[in-house]
């Protein structure tokens, strides 16, 4: 069964690393190896990193992970990503998750059947991340996307937590961009998260018609995740005619990219997010998410909820923990 843990904050993403991984806890520094995987042509104003922000992080080397016998050999030369036999993760990466993001690597691999057929696409705002990565991981498959936060800053509301302003929250609408147009589908996880199954299992999720799947709750009150002006207003609800929506996790999902380039959803989502800039009264209070739900809720491919083992870590500080899945779980997670 696959778990995945989502964490919150660095308390939350420690206690779990030091809990279920030991090995990852910190031991002087490995050589930082340079990684030569960064496209240039998306490193668009690249901030300059003190060297002193990434010596704070270091993770034992990890073990390596093989694949088993009926696992396809795998040769990534001239193909690289474009291997069609590869799986597909994308995860963020930045300073304050890093080891959230490190934990979620680990426990891919080492639940993985196929290890060596899992590459990782990395979205960062931050240079110099990558190199942590490989000296933890020395012969992980992977690439890192330079998100410029400026790309989306301008559309970017105030929110309820200032968490939920940072722009590579946002990265995951340009996955379609950012990616090879070789890769035409890929699993996005948030950072906070832990494997706990086999990631091919949610890869092979079927999405008939739909251009992705996420854990669907369509008992939770829809209305709350807009505002009252949204409601009243007579051009907002209509959006959902036709549909019928349910909240979706977006920190897990499955994505068709082909069917999401060929439809434009990237701009679909910016539309959404200049309405709330543009309107006399803000549309919604949540950060990344009421766009993706006003895009696709009631048009997603359900995913079983053992994929979303939600309301752990962070909630339960503040008393504000949820129902457990009251079934074998495959993914962890606190939001």
């Amino acid at each position: 069964m696959l778990w995945i843990a989502r964490l919150s904050g660095f308390f939350s993403a420690a206690m779990v690393m030091i809990v279920l991984f030991p090995y990852l806890q910190s031991f002087p520094p490995a050589e930082a190896i340079k990684s030569s995987q960064t496209d240039s042509h998306i490193r668009l104003n690249a901030p300059i990193e003190s060297a002193d922000t990434l010596n704070i992080f270091s993770f034992r080397k990890a073990d390596v992970f093989h694949n088993a016998d009926e696992c396809r050999s795998l040769t990534l030369g001239k193909s690289g990503s474009c291997d069609p036999s590869l799986v597909h993760v994308a995860i963020t990466l930045d300073v304050e998750y890093l080891r959230g993001s490190i934990a979620a690597v680990h426990s891919i691999l080492q639940h993985s059947k196929c290890p060596e057929s899992v590459f990782f696409h990395f979205l960062v705002s931050e240079p110099g991340l990558q190199s942590l990565v490989r000296s933890t991981f020395p012969e992980l498959k992977f690439k890192v996307y330079f998100f410029d936060p400026e790309r989306v800053r301008s559309l970017i509301s105030t929110s309820v937590r200032q968490a939920l302003e940072q722009p590579l929250n946002y990265a995951r609408n340009y996955l379609a961009d950012l990616l090879e147009p070789c890769v035409r589908r890929v699993i996005y996880l948030d950072s906070d998260l832990v494997v706990v199954d086999d990631i091919s299992k949610l890869w092979n999720t079927s999405l008939g018609k739909k251009t992705i799947g996420a854990p669907e709750y369509c008992h939770a009150n829809f209305t709350k995740y807009f505002t009252e002006y949204f409601w009243s207003d007579r051009r907002f609800p209509g959006v959902f005619s036709g549909r019928k929506p349910c909240y979706f996790n977006t920190g897990v999902m499955v994505i068709d990219l082909v069917k999401w380039r060929r439809l434009g959803y990237t701009r679909r989502i910016e539309r959404w997010m200049e309405i709330q800039k543009t309107s006399p009264s803000r549309i919604y209070e949540l950060g990344s998410l009421p766009p993706f739900l006003l895009v696709f809720a009631g048009h997603v491919a359900p995913i079983e909820h053992r994929w979303n083992q939600h309301g752990l870590g962070g909630d339960n500080v503040k008393g504000s923990c949820r129902d457990l899945h009251h079934a074998p779980i495959t993914l962890r997670g606190r939001g």
